[in-house]
């Protein structure tokens, strides 16, 4: 028996849902997917934005994905689950870069946004994943770092390109950290923060 019109044509609806790409937002010409997979949780992008460099030029573009989405720098911090910052390298004015603007720029922002307690208690987890970052040695446009918060794996997961750096950095407060880099009410963009935390920029 021949299926009907109007189910053939539900059926073909169906199956062309299916071949449509996952949804994704699109920022400066790339695309950032709304949700992705991290070992057992379903992340959700959060924010999106620039870091700009010199000539109003981007450096890189950051995406934040949280198990919830969250409008504040403390929600942020609250949530327990897997996390992910991913920076996607844009440089338009020179080939690569040092990843020690990297650490430079870590090392920075956990001063400026951390309590002198907070900071004692991450100084040698800090100064271990810099230590990985800079193993990189170099980066140029299109390349992908992603500092993933695993907590189920140990911790904090660098990879570049699809390679992982070192081992993982222990403790949600160490990567709580690390967001402030971006998050922090004394970080270097206040454009990219608002970005990131779902807000105009």
């Amino acid at each position: 028996m021949k299926p009907s019109i109007h189910r053939r044509t539900a059926l073909l609806a169906l199956a062309a849902t299916a071949c449509l790409p996952a949804q994704a937002l699109r920022y400066e010409g790339q695309d950032f997917a709304d949700t992705l997979q991290l070992g057992d949780t379903t992340l959700q992008l959060n924010g999106v934005g620039a870091k700009v460099f010199v000539m109003r030029y981007s450096a890189y573009l950051a995406a934040l994905y949280l198990p919830s989405k969250a409008g504040t720098p403390e929600a942020v911090y609250a949530q327990t689950g897997p996390k992910r910052v991913e920076l996607r390298i844009t440089i338009p004015l020179v080939k690569d870069v040092s990843t020690q603007e990297f650490v430079k720029a870590i090392n920075k922002g956990v001063d400026r946004n951390s309590t002198e307690d907070e900071k004692a208690a991450v100084a040698e987890r800090v100064k271990q994943f810099n230590g990985f970052i800079g193993e990189v040695g170099r980066v140029k446009k299109g390349d992908r770092l992603i500092i993933d918060y695993l907590p189920a794996q140990g911790g904090t997961i660098l990879t570049v390109n699809g390679k992982v750096w070192g081992q993982p950095i222990q403790g949600q407060d160490f990567y709580t950290a690390f967001l402030k880099v971006f998050l922090g009410s004394h970080n270097s963009d206040a454009r990219l923060r608002a970005r990131l935390l779902g807000q105009p920029g």
